[in-house]
């Protein structure tokens, strides 16, 4: 159990992350510029993590880090940068709170991972947090900010459970992450350098940001969610998932001065309840009542059949 609260708290770093990236990336990163701000993202995370690990892909995970690359880095970043430019914080942020549910039927399909009820339940209370946080009749809702935001919590679903597929065979969790950084953020360069043009000109404002969210937001951060991914059912981790729009919710009202108002602490109180549930728990005592009535099975005589025991012979434990 102990354990499992480790892996918890480490997971954890990940969505509150993520969570401080939209604010940083809403205030001080160039607004016109998604595929650059997303390459300049990925790029040098992937970099620094295989500059620490020093380890290349081998066999299939050159190709699977190339598909892992294009879901979780190239396509997902982007669409977060353009989520993030045309949505407030704390709306942005909320949307991706439907990844838990999303996570947990992918899993399903994908590893036969069945959700246990209080995931369910977590996910269930999570989401209707999520439509009171969402839904408050704000003025100034990007209708294509909401569909980027949406298709960002799909792409990055579906990634991360093909991830923990794949992470299970003991590839080691730094390397992996680093390969998926840094194939994607080479896919999105020369995409960039066609749609975009020459890079943008970045201010010391900006360059401190990028800074942030290269090495909290991104190496850190996806290092400690593949983690707990391989060591967490995929329910327990979607729903940790949800402190990502807590995060930006109260940081968009501390900082920005964004107003939350009575139904958004209500959907606040409800997405944190969402997490509660979504925690690992100790065995129950009816499973511990199960365990304990299994029959114990004999061990086999482990004696070779080729030495069988003769009768004139003493045991070893036989008086002389």
């Amino acid at each position: 159990m102990e354990a499992n609260l480790r892996w918890v708290g480490l997971t954890a770093v990940a969505p509150v992350a993520w969570g401080t990236n939209y604010y940083v990336t809403h205030q001080f990163l160039p607004p016109d510029s998604p595929l650059y701000g997303a390459a300049l993202r990925a790029l040098p995370a992937g970099l620094v993590l295989l500059a620490l690990c020093r380890r290349r892909p081998r066999g299939a995970w050159w190709w699977r880090s190339a598909v892992l690359g294009l879901l979780n880095v190239s396509v997902f970043f982007v669409l977060v940068y353009a989520a993030s430019q045309l949505l407030p914080t704390s709306i942005a942020a909320t949307v991706m709170a439907v990844s838990p549910l999303a996570m947990m039927l992918i899993a399903r399909a994908l590893m036969s991972e069945r959700p246990g009820r209080t995931h369910l339940a977590g996910a269930a209370i999570g989401l209707a947090g999520v439509c009171l946080m969402l839904f408050t009749g704000a003025d100034g809702v990007s209708v294509p900010g909401v569909l980027a935001s949406a298709a960002a919590m799909l792409v990055s679903a579906f990634g991360h459970i093909l991830a923990k597929r794949w992470n299970s065979t003991g590839t080691d969790i730094l390397a992996s992450t680093a390969w998926q950084l840094t194939a994607g953020g080479l896919f999105l360069l020369p995409v960039a350098a066609t749609v975009e043009g020459p890079p943008p000109a970045l201010s010391a404002s900006a360059l401190l940001a990028f800074g942030y969210v290269t090495v909290v937001a991104t190496a850190l951060a996806f290092a400690a969610w593949f983690t707990g991914l391989r060591h967490l059912p995929s329910g327990t981790v979607g729903l940790i998932g949800l402190l990502n729009p807590v995060t930006g919710v109260l940081l968009g009202t501390a900082v920005a001065g964004e107003v939350l108002t009575v139904r958004q602490l209500c959907g606040l109180a409800m997405v944190l309840t969402g997490v509660v549930l979504g925690r690992p728990t100790r065995p129950t005592r009816a499973s511990r009542r199960d365990t304990d009535r299994t029959p114990t099975r004999t061990a086999p005589d482990k004696r070779p059949a080729s030495a069988p025991a003769r009768a004139h012979e003493p045991a070893a434990c036989d008086p002389p």
